[in-house]
């Protein structure tokens, strides 16, 4: 079981925390992988630069000091990826297809402009899919009751007292499911999710 006590962007910034940089990897190689993929970069390559990027993410961690602003730490991974994908295609290691015959520079600029719509984008698939990563990582830590207590109320919506009768828990306990899991959620993802 991971520690509570702190994120996991906290944990990154001790070289002697493997299971930081296991639940980096976990979270955030899909997430980068399935971006390239999206702008039509190629399978090979595609990994090649999740690589990399991680590589520069475990190097410069420890520069990085989250500001208190809202995606921060989103926003320096953002960074990080453009850095990484133009330095690959500069390179010509990179040669993606991007839809609609622009280049990919073209893509990277604005992915690397905060205010762009295509950034934007990244940002809320950031967010939404670090969350769902996440909790797929936490749910071993739960009881299955638990875990599905909390999954039919809090993430389908289902009344409690619906949920309680199925479960044969009192609603009371679907409360505390949804508190004790939302809880661990929020101290893995402070720093890395929008408030």
């Amino acid at each position: 079981m991971l520690p509570t006590s702190a994120s996991l962007l906290d944990r990154l910034h001790s070289p002697t925390d493997p299971a930081a940089w296991d639940r980096l990897t976990a979270v955030y190689s899909p997430l980068i992988r399935g971006w390239l993929q999206k702008q039509n970069v190629r399978n090979d390559d595609a990994e090649d630069l999740v690589q990399e990027v991680l590589i520069v993410v475990i190097r410069r961690i420890p520069e990085f000091q989250h500001n208190g602003r809202t995606g921060a730490f989103r926003a320096w991974l953002r960074m990080i990826a453009v850095n990484v994908s133009r330095d690959f295609w500069k390179a010509k290691r990179l040669r993606p297809a991007v839809v609609g015959g622009s280049d990919f520079g073209a893509v990277l600029d604005r992915l690397a402009d905060s205010s762009d719509a295509l950034s934007r984008e990244w940002d809320k698939d950031h967010d939404l899919f670090v969350t769902r990563r996440l909790l797929e990582l936490l749910r071993p830590q739960f009881e299955a009751t638990t875990w599905t207590a909390f999954e039919r109320f809090a993430l389908k919506g289902e009344p409690a007292a619906v949920v309680a009768a199925d479960l044969g828990i009192t609603s009371n306990a679907i409360f505390i499911a949804k508190s004790r899991i939302l809880t661990r959620l929020r101290e893995e993802a402070a720093g890395l999710l929008d408030s």
